[in-house]
C-alpha cells in the first residue's frame, strides 16, 4: 500500500459537534485567529450552523472553471463563509486531478485573447467569483505567472462562456467512502452536490 494512502478500514465515524466546539474552544483561548472546514458541502455546512456559537470563516473545496460551485459559493456568501479554491487548475499534474482545466478549448481561447496563460484564465476566473485561491507551485516562472493575475479582467461574456462549461470534478473521494466508515455512497459524501 503506498505510503500516506487511505485505507478504508480505517474509517470512523465523524463527530462533527464535538469537533467544532473543542476548535471553537482553541478559539476562545486565542490559540487561533479564526476556525474553518473544508470540503463541506451545503447540508454539513447547515448542519454545523445549527449548533456553532463561532461560524467558521472559510470553507476550502475544490473549485475552478469545470467545477464552479455554484450553489455552495452562493450558500457560503449568505452565511459570511469566504469559499477558499484548492486544485484551481482542476489537480493538473498531480498524481489525482485531471488536465481538463488547462485542456479547455474555451479557456485557451480565452487566454490567447488577453495574451495570458490557461491557468491565469483559471484563476483569474475564481477571483472574479469573489473567492479566495490556493495556487501553489515549486516553478520561479510558475509563481510569478501566479502573481500576474491581477492587473487585467475578464469581461461578461467571457464569463458567461466560462459559466457555461459542463462540470467535471477532478477529486471524487472515493478513498472517504465505505461500508465501515461515515460515508457509504459518494452521494452520502457529498450531499448530492456533485
Amino acid at each position: 500500500m503506498e505510503e500516506g494512502s487511505v485505507q478504508k478500514e480505517h474509517h470512523l465515524p465523524f463527530d462533527m459537534r464535538g469537533t467544532w466546539e473543542a476548535m471553537e474552544k482553541c478559539c476562545r483561548m486565542g490559540l487561533t485567529k479564526s476556525i474553518g472546514v473544508s470540503n463541506f458541502s451545503c447540508k454539513k455546512l447547515g448542519d454545523l450552523l445549527a449548533h456553532a456559537t463561532i461560524p467558521p470563516a472559510v470553507n476550502q473545496v475544490e473549485m475552478h472553471p469545470l467545477w464552479q460551485q455554484r450553489k455552495l459559493r452562493e450558500f457560503c456568501g449568505e452565511k459570511g463563509i469566504q469559499v477558499y479554491a484548492y486544485s484551481p487548475l482542476g489537480g493538473a499534474g498531480a498524481t489525482w486531478g485531471t488536465n481538463a482545466v488547462l485542456d479547455s478549448v474555451v479557456l485557451k481561447e480565452i487566454a490567447h485573447a488577453h495574451g495570458k496563460s490557461t491557468a491565469q484564465v483559471s484563476l483569474r476566473w475564481i477571483l472574479q467569483q469573489g473567492a479566495g485561491l490556493i495556487a501553489k507551485s515549486f516553478k520561479k516562472e510558475r509563481l510569478k505567472e501566479n502573481l500576474e493575475m491581477f492587473d487585467w479582467e475578464l469581461n461578461e461574456e467571457e464569463m458567461q462562456k466560462i459559466g457555461e462549461l459542463p462540470p467535471k470534478k477532478a477529486i471524487l473521494g472515493e478513498e472517504w467512502v465505505s461500508p465501515n466508515g461515515p460515508y457509504k455512497t459518494l452521494e452520502e459524501l457529498w450531499d448530492g452536490e456533485i
